[in-house]
């Protein structure tokens, strides 16, 4: 079916991406010069603007569908949540736009937030494309507190000839390892609006008389391909501060932590208790290094020196932070804030002996890993410094989430199997 896909606030990629899966391909209009660099590389379509500046004639008459994820900073709970004081001016927003009437320069000026009123914008390109007929369905996204706009978006658009359906959906449910809850918004023409049916749960469930059953929450340690001998994770990255600062050690000492990291080897403790390290901690920590030896050395010379890491993911560095077994999924993962850095950390168990037991400092997680735990492709060529590539992977949709809510507005069914995880 033929017609353009209008991605508003489109980001690093997290919908486009299962879209080129589909074979299919958006138009992203996007402000941050990063993301747009992002999708660029990425081969995506982008026009880099601000999406409450850009006009809508050169969508009208040729737009199937409109995608918006707009930024979620004034909204979430990693931030100051100001958009929650300013929801009744972009209620009032979005119902002026529905009529026509824009309002926004006045609205904004009683913003405590500027970013409060993007989340009205994507009523300024419906109002403008329903003149015409257009667009043909709607996909939305955003962090759970918003789901009251998407509620007023619902109602105006089923007052336009759409079915549409709001509610908040986890990620974890669709294949994505992180719990992520998003408050969501679908509409159609021509179609009965109604979320995916979920493909994952917490616990597996058997196929019965009325469908396939669901299967378990895909877990960090799976997702990163952790238990492989070829693929020992975490990574060790010394890496500066989330803007991308200096380096605490000298390139040498990142090469010989590379080094390490690729001689060890990782194995899975017993059913639901872990992800350990299956090597062997040698010796004191030198300059920032440490040193691994693979679990087929000999034998280190005291008890004391053998250890085995349970890992974990601790979702930022607040008091309330989220910790994760890597054998879970992952709390919602936040970026683009000192506040709300991720990093590993050890827990150190026994030997067999019940002898053993030391530290190992908290180690950041990598861009290739969050983007992994988003469901991205190892290989997303995420541009900018590490504080910027985090800033993107943060704020973007899932991919895998992005295309159950896809799908069905494509024409696509989709099994567990049909959009694998990024390997």
């Amino acid at each position: 079916m033929s017609g353009l896909i209008l991605d508003l606030f489109a980001g690093p990629g997290g919908w486009s991406y299962p879209l080129s899966v589909f074979g299919v391909r958006d138009v992203g209009l996007e402000w941050d010069e990063w993301a747009c660099r992002t999708r660029a590389a990425a081969g995506q379509l982008t026009i880099q603007t601000d999406v409450a500046l850009y006009p809508v004639g050169p969508f009208t008459g040729r737009t199937r569908g409109v995608i918006a994820s707009p930024p979620c900073q004034a909204w979430s709970t990693a931030g100051k949540r100001l958009g929650l004081l300013d929801q009744p001016l972009v209620h009032q927003a979005v119902a002026d736009l529905a009529q026509g009437r824009d309002t926004r320069e006045r609205l904004l000026g009683a913003c405590r937030d500027e970013r409060s009123l993007l989340a009205a914008e994507p009523m300024r390109y419906l109002h403008a494309l329903n003149s015409v007929g257009e667009p043909e369905w709607v996909a939305m996204e955003e962090v759970p507190h918003v789901l009251p706009l998407w509620k007023q978006y619902a109602a105006i658009l089923r007052t336009r000839g759409f079915s549409a359906w709001t509610g908040i959906l986890n990620a974890a449910d669709y294949g994505v390892p992180q719990t992520r809850r998003r408050a969501i918004l679908l509409a159609s023409r021509v179609r009965t609006a109604e979320p995916p049916p979920p493909t994952h749960a917490r616990t597996c469930e058997p196929e019965t008389l009325f469908g396939p059953g669901r299967r378990r929450w895909v877990s960090m340690a799976e997702a990163l391909g952790w238990g492989a001998t070829d693929r020992p994770v975490p990574t060790v990255c010394a890496g500066g501060g989330p803007g991308g600062g200096p380096e605490p050690f000298p390139s040498g000492s990142r090469k010989a932590l590379a080094a390490a990291r690729d001689r060890g080897a990782w194995a899975r403790r017993k059913a639901g208790t872990g992800i350990l390290l299956g090597s062997r901690l040698e010796g004191a920590e030198r300059h920032g290094t440490r040193e691994y030896r693979p679990v087929d050395s000999a034998a280190p010379t005291s008890a004391s020196q053998a250890h085995r890491w349970s890992w974990s993911l601790r979702s930022n560095n607040q008091a309330n932070a989220t910790v994760r077994r890597a054998d879970e999924p992952a709390g919602t993962l936040f970026f683009g804030h000192r506040a709300n850095e991720c990093v590993w950390v050890a827990e150190s168990l026994p030997d067999e002996t019940g002898g053993g037991s030391g530290t190992v400092e908290p180690i950041r997680i990598t861009a290739a890993e969050a983007g992994a735990l988003q469901t991205f492709p190892a290989d997303y060529p995420w541009q900018g410094t590490k504080g910027q590539q985090f800033s993107q992977i943060g704020n973007a949709v899932p991919p895998r989430l992005a295309a159950h809510l896809l799908a069905p507005h494509l024409g696509r069914t989709l099994s567990p199997d049909d959009f694998t995880l990024a390997a």
